[in-house]
């Protein structure tokens, strides 16, 4: 396109190297957490749960929001829900939700304040989260100490390999 074509009113570009990081942009509002809940996350950054995604705002316009999300392989995802619906499109890897393994290509909705988790494949999983909304909220529903117990063994496991982990697209991460 042209630069008369690009200037139109509305008309814009987003580029995957300008996105911020979405606990960077405010977008997401964490509901309050219970006294295990604090504990158990406070521990599972402690052990390097920042190392095993990384998520980026690629589009944030009034009406339309549109996320990458990374996770790398096994990255323990607490159950959760969300109070906006969202369309998640896989980009690359595959992940298992419930019974059902996704990939490339495959696609699934969560409705507003459904509860979901899913767990990346062995190369992680890159997703495009599509939502009406630009801000939304993160109500973490994983209540019992056993989730975060295992979630630390898993990230301890994972973390020298997250952290020489590069994404299943070929797409190199934006540096922050």
């Amino acid at each position: 396109m042209n630069d008369a074509e690009t200037a139109k009113p509305g008309f814009a570009i987003y580029r995957a190297k300008d996105a911020p990081g979405l606990m960077d942009t405010g977008r997401m509002s964490i509901a309050p957490t219970t006294d295990v809940q604090r504990a158990g996350m406070k521990n599972l950054v402690a052990v390097g749960y920042l190392d095993g995604d990384e998520t980026k705002v690629l589009v944030d316009k009034p009406g339309f929001a549109l996320t990458h999300a990374w996770l790398k392989a096994s990255y323990p995802l607490a159950l959760h829900s969300h109070d906006s619906d969202c369309l998640y499109h896989i980009v690359a890897g595959s992940l298992r939700l419930g019974t059902e393994v996704l990939g490339p290509r495959d696609s699934f909705f969560v409705p507003a304040n459904t509860p979901y988790t899913y767990t990346p494949g062995p190369d992680g999983v890159e997703v495009l989260e599509f939502r009406h909304e630009q801000a939304f909220n993160f109500v973490n529903l994983s209540k019992g100490e056993a989730f975060y117990t295992k979630a630390a063994a898993t990230i301890s496991a994972n973390r020298q390999a997250w952290q020489a982990a590069r994404p299943p697209s070929g797409f190199e991460p934006s540096e922050d």
